[in-house]
């Protein structure tokens, strides 16, 4: 023990990413399919901002929205992708300690941030649906900055909490993060002092950030599902389901993996699991956002054909 704290700690001043240990021969097919997979992000989250921007019908809360959750799509996607993608390259599996604690600390902030803006989208929905004449002052271009702003905040306090507890965190010989990218659990598991309070923190944090707008959006769902069974009109109800269907399955699929990976503690212990679920939430779902909304969204598609019709 008392060599232990001895030790030199400030020695580990790089981490290396072990990344998908595969037979070699995979290694270049993962990373011509992670290649591709980000080419599709940004090309597919950039457009859902460009068009939005340039057609004038969607200059709404909902699209405004919609905007801000492609922009943090391409953001979180890219503080991840491209270390990935090196990761697969001989020889650029490091990554230094400052450059870790950055890839960390702006990842947990758009993905946090991303959370509770979902939580404002099933706002917008309820606003819209549940309260159509007071629609336009609930949900003014100042309430709708004003929330986005909120989103970030809250997305800045857990990244500067999270980043400060795992990085004050000792770190001995042990350098190696069987991971992909820089992430709680991974570096908790190679610290070499007691992390219990890292890891009640993480649990703590992650549980009330994922109860709170779960909470909130299922309570608005809860209220538009009341009102839209009270439409006569079958069609109406349709077209009604329609416009929070693709909502829907964004929230399911963004929460469903945040929860395995951050608000149970028995995640830690399963590396190689987390690994494919973080796949999942970090490139994965960036790249499925744009194909849900516009694929299900008619307003996307008129916009997307009349911008490459040239009107």
């Amino acid at each position: 023990m008392k060599s232990k704290l001895n030790r030199n700690y400030s020695e580990v001043t790089e981490f290396i990413l072990l990344g998908f240990r595969t037979h070699p021969e995979l290694q270049i097919l993962l990373f011509l399919v992670f290649l591709l997979i980000y080419m599709v992000i940004v090309v597919g989250n950039i457009s859902m901002v460009t068009v939005i921007k340039v057609d004038f019908r969607l200059h709404t809360p909902m699209y405004f929205f919609l905007r801000n959750l492609s922009y943090l799509d391409l953001c979180y996607s890219t503080v991840i992708a491209p270390k990935t993608l090196a990761n697969f390259l001989p020889n650029e599996k490091k990554i230094s300690y400052n450059g870790c604690a950055a890839q960390f600390f702006f990842f947990a902030l758009f993905v946090t941030t991303e959370g509770f803006l979902l939580a404002v989208m099933a706002f917008d929905r309820f606003s819209a649906i549940c309260s159509p004449l007071l629609y336009p002052i609930r949900m003014s271009q100042k309430v709708c900055i004003l929330l986005v702003t909120c989103s970030y905040i809250c997305g800045s306090i857990n990244a500067i909490v999270q980043t400060g507890f795992t990085f004050s965190l000792r770190f001995c010989e042990e350098n190696r993060l069987d991971h992909f990218f820089c992430d709680v659990p991974a570096l908790i598991k190679i610290s070499c002092v007691d992390t219990s309070v890292n890891e009640i923190v993480l649990f703590v944090l992650s549980a009330f950030i994922i109860i709170t707008t779960t909470t909130a959006i299922l309570i608005t769902y809860a209220y538009i599902l009341s009102t839209v069974l009270k439409i006569p009109s079958t069609q109406g109800r349709s077209k009604t389901f329609s416009t929070c269907g693709s909502h829907v399955a964004v929230v399911s699929l963004f929460y469903g993996t945040v929860f395995f990976i951050y608000a149970q503690p028995g995640a830690i212990s399963s590396p190689q699991q987390n690994k494919i679920v973080a796949v999942f939430y970090t490139l994965i779902i960036p790249m499925l956002n744009p194909l849900i909304y516009s694929l299900r969204n008619r307003d996307v598609k008129d916009a997307v054909k009349s911008i490459l019709c040239g009107k």
